[in-house]
C-alpha cells in the first residue's frame, strides 16, 4: 500500500456564511491547491493520512473548508484540533478567517434570496449574530483574517492570491487557436482576429496542397504588404493584455486567429505570434482545429473577388 505523504502547507478555510467562502476555496484550487470543502472533522485525520493518487504532487498544499454547517462544528474544539495537527503530527498549519460586516452580509442575502444557514425561518440578521458568536473562538485564532465587507468577488481573489500565492507565479492557462470562420467561430475563444485581410495561399496552385507549417506558406503572406505592421501590432497588443489577465486572476486565455478555410493564413499567424509570446517568457499551447480539414474553393475567395468579399 503507498505510504500517505503529508502536503507541506494545510489551510483551514473558514469565516461568516456569505463572506466569501466559496470563492477563496476557488481561488486556491484554480492556484493549483487540493480543496476539500464541509468535511466532517471526524475525517480530516482520516484525509492526511490518506496516501496520494499515483503521480500526483507530494508538496500540493491542502485547504479545507469549514464552517457553522460542517457536521460536528465547534470552534473551540477546531482550534484544539489544530494545536494537535502542529505539535503532535508535525502539520504546518493556517488557518483563513472570512469576515464581513453584518450590514453587508444582510444584503447579500437578500440580493440572493437566500435563507442563512442558522436562521432557517428567522431574519438574516438573527443568523448572522449567532454565527459570530459561534466563529469567535476560530476568528481569534486565525493568522489571516480578511474583512470582505468592501471586496468584490474579484478584489478577494487578488487577495488570496497575494498571500497564498506560495511564491509561485500562477500564469493563465494560455492557448493560440488557429481555425476557419467557413467551419464555424470557436467557442471558448477570449480574443478572435481575423486574417482574412492578408494574401491567400489558397490560389497559388503550388501552395494551395501546403499549409500554414511550410515557409513556402508564411513566405508568401509576408509579402503582403500589410502583414508586418498588423501583425506586429497585434503581438504587441497581446503582450499589454496578457500580464493584465493575469493580475484579474483569469485561469485560461484562448487568442483565436481565423482565415477563411483555417489552413493556411491563420496557421501561420498563430505559429508566429506564439513564438513571440514564448520569446517574452509566456508557454502557449497551439491547437490548429481545421489544419487537417479538406481544402474547398468554395470556401475560399478568389483574387478577382477582393473586392467584393473579405480576404
Amino acid at each position: 500500500m503507498p505510504k500517505a505523504q503529508k502536503p507541506k502547507t494545510i489551510l483551514l478555510v473558514s469565516g461568516l456564511s456569505g463572506a466569501g467562502k466559496s470563492t477563496a476555496l476557488k481561488t486556491l484550487e484554480d492556484m493549483g491547491w487540493e480543496v476539500v470543502d464541509n468535511l466532517p472533522l471526524l475525517l480530516l485525520d482520516r484525509l492526511l493520512d490518506a496516501p496520494l493518487p499515483e503521480g500526483a504532487d507530494i508538496g500540493r498544499p491542502l485547504a479545507v473548508g469549514i464552517d457553522s454547517r460542517t457536521r460536528g462544528f465547534d470552534a473551540a474544539a477546531i482550534v484544539s484540533r489544530i494545536k494537535k495537527l502542529r505539535s503532535g503530527k508535525g502539520y504546518d498549519v493556517g488557518t483563513l478567517f472570512l469576515d464581513c460586516g453584518g450590514a453587508e452580509l444582510e444584503r447579500r442575502y437578500s440580493e440572493t434570496r437566500r435563507r442563512h444557514p442558522l436562521a432557517q425561518d428567522r431574519p438574516a440578521a438573527d443568523g448572522i449574530a449567532r454565527e459570530r458568536e459561534l466563529m469567535e473562538p476560530l476568528r481569534r485564532w486565525a493568522e489571516h483574517v480578511i474583512d470582505t465587507t468592501d471586496l468584490s468577488s474579484n478584489g478577494l481573489q487578488q487577495e488570496i492570491r497575494g498571500r497564498f500565492g506560495l511564491g509561485k507565479v500562477t500564469e493563465p492557462t494560455l492557448t493560440i487557436l488557429s481555425f476557419g470562420f467557413a467551419r464555424g467561430l470557436p467557442r471558448n475563444a477570449d480574443l478572435v482576429f481575423d486574417m482574412r485581410f492578408l494574401r491567400n495561399p489558397h490560389w497559388d496552385a503550388q501552395l494551395r496542397p501546403l499549409t500554414g507549417l511550410d515557409a513556402a506558406v508564411g513566405e508568401h503572406i509576408a509579402e503582403d504588404p500589410a502583414y508586418e505592421a498588423i501583425v506586429g501590432q497585434i503581438e504587441t497588443l497581446l503582450l499589454s493584455l496578457l500580464p493584465r489577465y493575469h493580475e484579474e486572476g483569469k485561469a485560461y486565455v484562448t487568442i483565436a486567429f481565423g482565415c477563411t478555410g483555417g489552413r493556411h493564413r491563420s496557421v501561420h499567424v498563430a505559429e508566429r505570434v506564439a513564438g513571440r509570446l514564448r520569446q517574452a517568457g509566456f508557454s502557449p499551447t497551439v491547437s490548429h482545429r481545421n489544419l487537417e480539414s479538406a481544402p474547398l474553393d468554395a470556401l475560399e475567395n478568389r483574387p478577382e473577388d477582393k473586392d467584393d468579399a473579405t480576404g
